[in-house]
């Protein structure tokens, strides 16, 4: 395993688990999640042999996780931390969310501005980045509603189609495919959800 440490701190010989760790389908098309449990054997910095990590830069956690649940990058996004202190995990996420006024990276006939962003539509696929995790998603509700100050309050929940952990507060980037392309939409932050039982 390898990333940046977020918070606390990590040390060689800590019992860790990794979420959401194994995840299955059953017949009705729902998500079940095992986390994997493990220890951790050796750290490094680059060369640096580690005893310990705290947060900032670049570390690799060695474990003793079976290799094969790392193969394809099945495990890009999923989260380490000690037993018991991960976040929850995510099947639907509630958002609060906000859209840029034009796209980016997208040709437009004659000297126009780049093409302008469509709201949120009910049922719309939508790829969502979580952290380093790529999950797609569709838009189950929309709704907007206004503040004592004028101010819109754009909300959405999203149905992924795979599980995350994550906590509440957490920033998020919106993709829709445009051209048969994912473009950056907009930005968000997961103001709740629809938590899955281990």
């Amino acid at each position: 395993a390898g990333g940046s440490l977020l918070k606390g701190v990590l040390k060689v010989g800590q019992e860790i688990e990794v979420r959401p760790g194994i995840t299955t389908k059953d017949a009705e098309g729902n998500l079940h999640c095992v986390p994997i449990r493990s220890r951790v054997l050796t750290m490094f910095a680059e060369n640096n042999d580690l005893q310990y990590a705290v947060p900032g830069g670049l570390i690799g956690v060695g474990t003793k996780i079976d290799p094969t649940l790392c193969i394809g990058d099945r495990l890009v996004g999923h989260v380490i931390g000690s037993e018991g202190s991960l976040p929850p995990i995510y099947t639907l996420i509630e958002i609060q969310y906000h859209l840029m006024r034009r796209l980016l990276g997208v040709r437009t006939e004659g000297k126009s501005k780049g093409a302008k962003v469509d709201n949120l539509s009910k049922n719309e696929v939508l790829l969502v980045n979580i952290g380093s995790l790529s999950a797609g998603g569709r838009v189950s509700a929309i709704r907007e509603t206004k503040n004592k100050h004028g101010a819109v309050d754009k909300r959405a929940k999203v149905i992924l189609t795979s599980a995350v952990c994550t906590d509440v507060g957490e920033k998020i980037a919106i993709s829709r495919k445009i051209n048969k392309h994912w473009r950056l939409i907009g930005w968000g932050t997961i103001k709740g959800g629809q938590k899955m039982a281990i």
